[in-house]
């Protein structure tokens, strides 16, 4: 892996990450990628494509359920299976992560995935899949994701350092009219950890923050061909015991840390956030009545453990948009169309006259 923001001294917020900034150094989250790249550069037919999975612990989600919460910010989006978590607040599914346009493909060949595994659970369980739109890059309309691509992803999904920038479901996404992609980070918040997965496609140049710097205004060139206000999926883990209505409160915190990064959720965007915890894993068959530990939500006094929950969501967020930045690299796909990997050596330079670099 290459230099990430903060080995080259960006410092986002006031927070200290886990030892991964990662979303995995909450226990047991997994992740897989897909990378799909078929045709060469320029050709009308280019695919740039792929898929991430996201497991939130390390055993079956469809046995051991733990509670979500969702957000959408702008509604230009979709994510199948929403109406199942806000109102049963239970996440049963790994997390897919695709294209717009094969979002529905996604979603049928992991349910064939589940099958292969557990009949019952392909039968029940409606498999949580979002997206967001790579048709600048990607030919889209030739339907490239396949069965065994999704199952790819699922199936190499782990623990451990999460690969950024151009891949998986990321490959043909842009951030701010650069390359974007995949990024991650986490926060360590008192006892707990927060980490991040977001999946970029959204912001306009000009608008571009990174540590409160306006780096997009001093960038001018290497833009594409067209804009697009394109999207982004943010998903949350914690190992904090948060129940349905505190989750959906830290998914709406993560839209901050996009605000902060120069995001104004652009009419033609769609901003969706998900937010789950791994401390209470539900038994598929539980008793009448659960037993589950959960933050308390008051009074307002220390210690403020959602407060501080809060905090790292945003910082985590923020700094895996700009991960997604830095570790993306430029990529032509079809028909000629171009998105530039970020200069992270103006970058730098920028925060450094700002005093915002830390060597």
């Amino acid at each position: 892996m290459s230099e990430r923001a903060r080995d080259l001294g960006v410092r986002i917020g006031r927070g200290r990450p886990g030892p991964l900034n990662a979303i995995t150094d909450v226990d047991g989250i997994r992740v897989g990628h897909r990378t799909i790249v078929r045709g060469p550069d320029g050709d009308p037919h280019a695919v740039r494509t792929g898929v991430t999975a996201i497991f939130p612990h390390d055993g079956d989600p469809w046995h051991e359920p733990v509670y979500v919460g969702t957000h959408i910010l702008n509604g230009y989006g979709e994510m199948i299976g929403i109406n199942q978590l806000r109102e049963w607040g239970l996440l049963m599914s790994p997390i897919v992560l695709t294209s717009s346009q094969q979002i529905g493909k996604a979603y049928d060949a992991t349910v064939k995935w589940l099958n292969a595994r557990d009949a019952w659970a392909a039968r029940e369980v409606m498999p949580v899949v979002t997206e967001c739109d790579d048709s600048f890059l990607s030919d889209v309309l030739s339907f490239p994701l396949t069965d065994e691509d999704v199952a790819a992803a699922l199936d190499a999904a782990a623990p451990g350092p999460v690969e950024e920038g151009s891949v998986g479901s990321g490959t043909g996404m842009q951030c701010f009219d650069f390359k974007g992609g995949i990024g991650t980070a986490s926060r360590v918040a008192g006892d707990y950890l927060v980490g991040a997965l977001v999946m970029t496609n959204h912001g306009d140049r000009e608008g571009l923050l990174i540590d409160g710097v306006r780096v997009g205004e001093q960038i001018s060139d290497l833009t594409p061909v067209e804009h697009s206000e394109g999207s982004c999926v943010v998903i949350v883990a914690t190992d904090a015991p948060l129940l349905p209505h505190q989750l959906q409160r830290v998914a709406q915190r993560a839209a901050l840390g996009l605000a902060r990064g120069g995001s104004y959720a652009s009419n033609g965007s769609g901003e969706q956030m998900l937010a789950f915890s791994t401390a209470n894993r539900l038994p598929k068959a539980p008793e009448a009545v659960a037993a589950v530990e959960a933050v308390s939500d008051g009074p307002a006094r220390p210690p403020w453990i959602l407060s501080e929950l809060f905090e790292a969501t945003v910082e985590a967020t923020e700094e895996a948009v700009v991960n997604a930045l830095f570790a993306a690299t430029t990529v032509m796909g079809r028909s000629g169309h171009t998105l530039f990997a970020m200069p992270r050596d103006r970058v730098l330079t920028a925060l450094e006259a700002a005093g915002r670099l830390a060597r």
